[in-house]
């Protein structure tokens, strides 16, 4: 700028156009030196504020950095009691260990089982579930000691079924109350359970061996050489109560005789009765299809109105 003042102080003696010349050229150097001080008043501005951030910034990492070493000094875990130290499962059953993310919601390391309240739990296949409930006696073994026996109670029945791994059926969640403690029960033992569903007293009941069938007829082979007929009734895994056909002090074979070709039949008054069975029972069978087909018609209907469709609780 101060070169453009000279050379216009130079032209006073040239002509008017060389003068107005030097005159513009000086005022471009005067707006540029104006807008380079503005230029360079911006940039301080702007760099004070890139301080000012980067001051801010680094206190936070400050902060965060004493928040962690509290952290860590505090990250020396004791246990509330004495007992078994069990790591806690993630949400995918996974054991945590050294390189879990610990997130703040859940911080939770291992857990102290409560060796003095053991439940146990089962699964129910869907046929058998409408005859467990809450309350009734169950009889406990763990697979790993057989000698051990112990007893329980139904403390709980899931609502919903589930499919576990590797099978077709469906199956309930049954959870046992162990009635007794002992030091040689650990968690995640395998254990077998019998739910008791019913207790009959002074019955005939014979194995289940000792039945035979022949179309709609249930027999046994006597020591008489006689096919009785007989009338079942409720059974387990290993007996049969033998309603109508025996009486107690019989004696059957619990396996098909030689020549039981030749043996009659014996009881045979009883087929009526049977017979009114079979029609009870397909009657009941024929009743429990059509409600399950209203509620099929029901569902559909609600569908095509626009209502949402039933649910199963």
């Amino acid at each position: 700028m101060e070169e453009k003042q000279i050379v216009l102080d130079q032209s006073k003696f040239e002509p008017p156009a060389t003068i107005r010349q030097a005159k513009i050229e000086l005022d471009k150097s005067e707006r540029a030196y104006d807008q380079a001080e503005k230029n360079y008043s911006l940039k301080q501005q702007q760099s004070r504020a890139d301080m000012r951030e980067a001051v801010i910034n680094l206190e936070k990492a400050r902060r965060k950095v004493t928040e962690l070493e509290k952290v860590i000094g505090k990250f020396r875990i004791y246990a509330p009691a004495s007992g078994m130290v069990i790591y806690k499962k993630e949400w995918d059953g996974q054991k945590r260990k050294v390189g879990s993310t610990i997130n703040p919601w859940d911080m939770s390391i291992a857990t102290l089982p409560d060796l003095s309240s053991m439940s146990s739990k089962t699964f129910v296949n869907e046929i058998d579930i409408s005859k467990v409930k809450v309350g009734q006696q169950v009889r406990i073994g763990i697979d790993a000691f057989p000698e051990k026996k112990y007893t329980g109670k139904v403390l709980e029945v899931a609502n919903i079924g589930e499919q576990l791994p590797n099978t077709d059926a469906k199956v309930f969640e049954v959870l046992v109350n162990v009635d007794q403690t002992d030091s040689i029960l650990r968690p995640s033992m395998t254990t077998s359970n019998q739910i008791i569903t019913d207790v009959f007293k002074d019955v005939i009941y014979l194995p289940l061996e000792a039945i035979h069938n022949n179309d709609s007829l249930s027999f046994v082979y006597t020591n008489s050489n006689r096919k009785q007929i007989i009338v079942p009734g409720m059974s387990n895994e290993n007996h049969i109560i033998i309603e109508q056909g025996l009486q107690e002090g019989d004696e059957v074979y619990l396996s098909v005789p030689e020549e039981e070709e030749k043996m009659k039949y014996s009881g045979l008054e009883l087929i009526p009765v049977i017979r009114e069975r079979e029609k009870q029972k397909k009657l009941e069978e024929q009743q429990k299809q059509d409600r399950a087909e209203e509620r099929k018609i029901m569902k559909m209907n609600g569908r095509k109105n626009g209502t949402p469709p039933f649910k199963k609780d």
